[in-house]
């Protein structure tokens, strides 16, 4: 679950806050938080029912394997803007569950759907 770090001090800048969400239990969640791999808080969806809701399951992932880990309901990696009322004001998404954005992407982002 690499590429998870972003630069805390330019999305703070940036007045972004950033939330995870994964269909990882949460010990695993807690394994990797521990080991300093995730920096920001995370949100375990059990039984990606989060992600299915979204229409953001990877379903070329189902069924296959990484090591041991089954990785059937992983979604495709995005990012997702809300306004303060909870409203999607934009969204980037990449194809591979092993890519993540940039908080440079982020940022950007931000600053094209929030005037």
């Amino acid at each position: 679950m690499g590429q998870l770090h972003l630069d805390k001090k330019a999305l703070k800048k940036a007045k972004v806050n950033i939330v995870g969400i994964s269909y990882d239990p949460v010990e695993v969640l807690k394994r990797f938080a521990d080991r300093g791999e995730i920096d920001y808080p995370m949100l375990y969806d059990e039984g990606s029912k989060v992600i299915d809701a979204f229409g953001i399951r990877n379903e070329a992932m189902d069924g296959k394997k990484f090591g041991k880990n089954d990785l059937t309901g992983v979604p495709h990696p995005g990012t997702y803007v809300l306004s303060d009322e909870g409203v999607i004001l934009g969204k980037l998404f990449l194809e591979r569950y092993q890519d993540r954005h940039t908080t440079e992407a982020i940022i950007n982002l931000v600053n094209e759907v929030v005037k």
